[in-house]
């Protein structure tokens, strides 16, 4: 542990069609003995993919800390969750490379969220989807209208 205190990253990503237009939220919380504070974030592209808004929201959360922290980041995208767990150290071995020899994909996200995980210590944790998971509807609520407001 870095600090003893957690950070919990809720992020999620949304696109209307694959591709099409996108967008990506987050929800960093922090409990203190005092109160609970919270930040969210969100944005847009007018043609993206889901896959790259799911990596997206998980930067930009990340991004957002001020110090190294200890992270607990909750995603309902298994690509994020396995690529943080299991995938990312195997490409990295592989030069960056899938088990098949062929090139990860959206690698420009992929190694910005490597270097971040370089300076977090964090623990992906998969949430299913659009189950009641409280915080998971508000990211994937704000997720959504970016994708929406994309459109215009």
């Amino acid at each position: 542990m870095l600090n003893g205190q957690i950070v919990e990253l809720f992020c999620d990503g949304a696109c209307l069609g694959n591709p099409g237009p996108g967008g990506w939220a987050y929800l960093l919380r922090v409990k203190t003995l005092k109160d609970v504070k919270e930040k969210e974030g969100c944005g847009s592209h007018a043609s993206t993919t889901n896959n790259r808004m799911e990596l997206k929201a998980a930067i930009e959360g990340l991004r957002a800390l001020k110090r190294p922290c200890d992270v607990k980041l909750y995603c309902d995208s298994q690509y994020v969750v396995k690529g943080i767990k299991d995938w990312l150290r195997e490409w990295k071995a592989r030069g960056w490379r899938k088990a098949d020899k062929s090139p990860v994909l959206n690698l420009e996200l992929w190694r910005e969220l490597d270097e971040l995980l370089n300076i977090h210590s964090v623990e992906a944790v998969w949430v299913k989807g659009h189950a009641g998971h409280p915080e998971n509807e508000r990211v994937d609520a704000i997720a959504s209208r970016q994708a929406s407001a994309a459109l215009v």
